[in-house]
């Protein structure tokens, strides 16, 4: 009688639990997937009438992207971005002209000891590119850069200092290879970029050697990325790229360094303010001397931005 009754309260206690958890809600489903989407739109235009000052009507737009793709679980993360920009301006009496044109993807994979450190062992991916032929203006009839001419590719291994919390990110690599690529035959005839030019015939100016498409480099790269706000709905965004050749002049650094200044005036309306300064020592500049396209020695690139325009985040 007393087993039965023992019996009987154990058969009862189980279904009591099982009915419980039948009634729990189970929780969604973990996702490691974080993702950030924006885009955005930057007009400018200017129109006269009868305006005693003079000027000319003008029109200019910027359209943007910035897409976010994050994998982190335990130890192990990877981020994946992408990144474009094209501008155009329409000035009266004069042809469409570029202002901005850029393809970035960055991807960067890390693993760390344990969920304490902020040092990670990483491996970076890097391309950069463009969508349109560049030009010397106002010379329209031969490109000075298009598409995959150049074309960048950093692949290496390093380590990640990464703070969350600072928004900071500081990726030091000890082997990086480089390469460019210029898969225009006229621009890689002429040397652009760094590649191997084209070997002609001193005397009857024979081509003898096309130039090469793409060139190699081995060396070190340290990038580093800050965001922080320092003002109510002001951003500053800092981004740096410093890389080195061991073979090629080693100590020689090409620098790339952007620093943009974000202003959000209500949910998708916002402005911007930045900068952006390029130099790599294989670039060599050229002028318009009398109707032609002069090469003369590498220079500071420098770039400067002001927009107010739309931005939609989904």
């Amino acid at each position: 009688m007393r087993k039965a009754y023992l019996l009987g309260f154990l058969l009862f206690t189980l279904q009591q639990n099982f009915a419980q958890i039948i009634r729990t809600e189970l929780p969604d489903t973990i996702s490691y997937w974080k993702k950030s989407n924006k885009i955005g739109l930057d007009i400018s235009q200017i129109t006269f009438v009868n305006w005693n000052a003079g000027g000319n009507n003008s029109v200019s737009g910027l359209f943007k992207g910035n897409f976010i793709r994050e994998y982190s679980k335990k130890n192990l993360n990877w981020k994946n971005e992408l990144i474009f920009r094209y501008g155009i301006n329409k000035q009266e009496g004069r042809e469409v002209r570029k202002t901005d044109d850029q393809i970035q993807i960055n991807s960067t994979i890390g693993f760390r000891k344990d969920t304490v450190s902020n040092w990670f062992y990483s491996g970076k991916f890097n391309f950069n590119t463009q969508f349109a032929n560049g030009y010397s203006y106002p010379n329209t009839e031969f490109a000075i850069s298009k598409p995959f001419a150049p074309a960048y590719f950093f692949v290496g291994i390093g380590s990640e200092y990464s703070r969350k919390d600072l928004n900071l990110n500081v990726y030091l690599s000890p082997l990086t290879q480089k390469t460019t690529l210029v898969l225009d035959r006229r621009l890689a005839n002429q040397g652009a970029f760094g590649v191997d030019a084209a070997i002609y015939d001193e005397v009857t100016g024979e081509l003898l050697q096309n130039g090469r498409k793409s060139r190699t480099e081995i060396g070190i790269l340290i990038t580093n990325q800050w965001e922080k706000e320092i003002f109510k709905n002001i951003n500053l965004e800092h981004r740096a790229s410093l890389y080195s050749d061991y073979l090629n002049n080693f100590g020689n650094i090409d620098i790339d360094w952007q620093l943009q200044l974000n202003m959000t005036i209500n949910e998708y309306v916002r402005a911007n303010i930045g900068t952006h300064l390029v130099y790599d020592d294989d670039v060599k500049a050229k002028e318009e001397k009398e109707g032609e396209q002069i090469i003369v020695g590498p220079k500071v690139q420098l770039k400067q931005l002001l927009g107010v325009g739309l931005v939609y985040t989904f």
